[in-house]
């Protein structure tokens, strides 16, 4: 009798690795996408403080979109407003990867404007 019960067992791993593996599979993408969304996101915070250094210098609006653009994801959509004695510098951004899903990475970074002493020539 336990011949018997061996040989009705003889499957069963591979019946359990083939329900196991896929699950393991997408959970392995899941990080990975996770964490390409984390990268996204700081790079979106580094792009924002970078714009919002260059606008508090002064430096010229292109220039400043450009060394935002630089530091951004690629597709990154930048918005820079002064209001006052402040500069605003807002960076959006899909998702990588799925760009389907309904949320967008954003960050904002706000900063002084810093008065500038021109040469007089």
């Amino acid at each position: 009798m336990a011949g018997c019960e061996r040989r009705a067992d003889r499957g069963f791993v591979t019946a359990e690795s083939a329900m196991v593996l896929p699950v393991l599979v997408m959970f392995a993408t899941a990080l990975v996408w996770g964490l390409l969304v984390v990268a996204a996101q700081i790079q979106c915070v580094d792009a924002a403080r970078a714009g919002a250094r260059a606008a508090a210098r002064q430096d010229a609006p292109d220039a400043v979109v450009e060394v935002t653009r630089a530091a951004a994801p690629p597709g990154a959509r930048v918005t820079v407003s002064r209001e006052a004695d402040q500069v605003r510098v807002v960076v959006e951004a899909r998702p990588p990867v799925l760009h389907g899903l309904p949320f967008g990475l954003r960050e904002e970074a706000v900063a002084a404007v810093e008065e500038t002493v021109r040469a007089a020539t």
